[in-house]
């Protein structure tokens, strides 16, 4: 009978855990960076080696069911992050604001407008932070554009779609931020007024629009 040595087992076990690793890295590249319990189970990594890939600064928890290679999540930027998180979701308030120029604040939390039947798990993150927008479907059919930022693109609210929704939320509003919104917008040369006024009718704003911003224009 052949005598096995002694390290062939661990040796096994280790070329293992470099496979492992390996697939994990390349499942990270091939889904943008951000990837779920679920593709780690379709790889045959049990919720036992998740823990441990953890523990060993393999892997990151992002939030719960979702994780990045720990060499990557300082590099990956918030932006790349949301993306990935949120496809659905559409950027808004004072996160858009600044995007505009309409602020000059960076926020501490990312706004994004979603669907009001979102489940509010999504949004516990250990970070980035995510102030959520609830809204109706048809509310995130209209007035939707592309956000290019360093490393994605993000889906945001047009500058017309934007000033409704400060006009909308103006009471939750600091009247600093408000009005530095309006001034900006008016003072936009690429701002479209009829479609301001057709968006301030689908939101139901309107007479405010006019009330608050008609007298600039």
């Amino acid at each position: 009978m052949k005598i096995l040595p002694l390290n062939c087992k661990a040796r096994g076990k280790l070329v293992s855990t470099l496979a492992q690793i390996e697939k994990v890295k390349e499942l990270a590249e091939t889904s943008g960076g951000i990837f779920r319990t679920a593709d780690l189970t379709v790889l045959g990594v049990t919720p036992y080696q998740v823990r441990k890939l953890v523990a060993e600064h393999v892997i990151e928890r992002v939030k719960p069911g979702y994780y990045c290679l720990y060499s990557a999540q300082e590099s990956m930027s918030e932006a790349k992050q949301i993306a990935q998180l949120f496809p659905d979701g559409v950027l808004c308030m004072y996160t858009a604001l600044l995007y505009y120029r309409y602020s000059d604040r960076t926020p501490l939390e990312w706004d994004i407008a979603v669907d009001k039947d979102t489940s509010k798990s999504r949004f516990k993150l250990d970070y980035p932070y995510v102030q959520p927008y609830y809204m109706k479907p048809e509310l995130l059919k209209f007035g939707v554009t592309e956000a290019e930022y360093k490393d994605c693109k993000l889906q945001i609210f047009d500058r017309d779609r934007l000033i409704c929704e400060c006009v909308f939320y103006e009471n939750k509003m600091d009247r600093e931020s408000y009005n530095k919104a309006i001034q900006g917008y008016v003072a936009d040369p690429k701002k479209n007024v009829s479609r301001l006024l057709e968006y301030a009718e689908k939101r139901r704003v309107l007479k405010r629009v006019k009330d608050r911003i008609g007298v600039w224009l």
